[in-house]
């Protein structure tokens, strides 16, 4: 009888990644226990030379919240699948819940499918659920995200440096009191994002004044919501805000328009991501381009790289971002 990959590793004893990695002849697998796996696979009809034609995309939702209210993940996904297309590849897209009910069991059906290496979408991975994926039996790489523990092969943007020039270039123009509306669901990004606004504000002498530094909502809509909360209160404001990305901003201005406030006149405000409608609004919002196209196509590139030569050390490739200055941003008033 002709069996899968999970039923040998139950009849064998070792873990499906195992018996994935002594089929594949990869490293990380002793003689004697590649052997006896072999020997079973031959026993049970299981055909041991498989052959990658898939490229399996997997977006990995645990609010679901931060990939559900972007439109990067339509692009990034539109970027994988032509450059997959392109080298050769299917592509499959599997959508994964941590809250979901089956989610175990989708776990163990990706990492089980021989036939296809995976891109991993991490945008709200956390370092505890990535340990599931690091035994995985084909070839993987994290997608905007990365961790040094467990280390993956990862592609991801740059972040913290892209907020650390952006908040240059507001003090440049003359900002010294700068807030900061940051992401209420924290993901990697938005911390990093974070870090770069306060190492500018440092690095320039500037105060964090933390009535200034806000939790937002990640849709224009709730952001919209929040931001004019902010301004029934009569709050003193700062002379600029920065925002976790264009959402955030858009929402924010507008409420501010709607009370009269002026952006930039009374107000200068930042995004990040550079979505499409940031572009055609009044004013144009000054923001981070992130270059998901190529985004995509690095991610597609170093797992193909990983198809050909599995046995690679660890890296992470990042791709650098554009700084997109538009009317949203001007000097302050003095």
């Amino acid at each position: 009888m002709k069996i899968n990959i999970k039923k040998l590793s139950e009849i064998s004893g070792y873990s499906i990644a195992t018996v994935s990695n002594a089929l594949n002849k990869k490293r990380g697998v002793n003689a004697e226990t590649a052997k006896k796996i072999i020997c079973l696979a031959e026993q049970y009809g299981y055909v041991t030379e498989n052959k990658i034609d898939n490229i399996c995309l997997v977006a990995y939702r645990d609010s679901g919240r931060v990939l559900s209210n972007s439109p990067f993940f339509a692009t990034l996904m539109e970027s994988v699948e032509n450059e997959s297309r392109r080298n050769g590849f299917g592509t499959k897209l599997v959508n994964l819940y941590r809250q979901s009910p089956d989610y175990e069991q989708e776990i163990v059906r990706i990492l089980e499918d021989t036939s296809s290496a995976i891109l991993l979408v991490g945008s709200e991975l956390s370092a505890i659920e990535a340990r599931r994926f690091q035994n995985s039996g084909s070839p993987l790489v994290l997608l905007d995200c990365s961790f040094s523990q467990p280390a993956f092969q990862a592609v991801l943007m740059e972040n913290e440096e892209s907020v650390y020039q952006m908040a240059c270039y507001l003090i440049e123009l003359g900002h010294k009191k700068i807030g900061y509306l940051r992401g209420n669901v924290r993901t990697q990004n938005f911390k990093k994002r974070y870090r770069g606004y306060q190492r500018a504000m440092l690095d320039h002498n500037l105060p964090i004044d933390s009535s200034f530094i806000m939790d937002m909502p990640i849709s224009i809509n709730e952001a919209y919501e929040s931001f004019a909360s902010v301004l029934e209160s009569q709050m003193k404001l700062p002379t600029a805000f920065m925002a976790d990305n264009d959402m955030i901003a858009l929402g924010t201005m507008q409420a501010l328009q709607e009370k009269g406030v002026g952006v930039p006149d009374d107000i200068s405000l930042t995004g990040f991501d550079d979505i499409s409608f940031s572009e055609v609004i009044t004013p144009g919002l000054t923001t981070v381009r992130v270059l998901k196209k190529e985004l995509g196509q690095a991610a597609v590139r170093r797992l193909i790289d990983l198809i050909n030569e599995p046995h690679q050390a660890k890296s992470c490739i990042q791709v650098y971002n554009e700084l997109i200055k538009r009317g949203s941003v001007a000097a302050p008033h003095k």
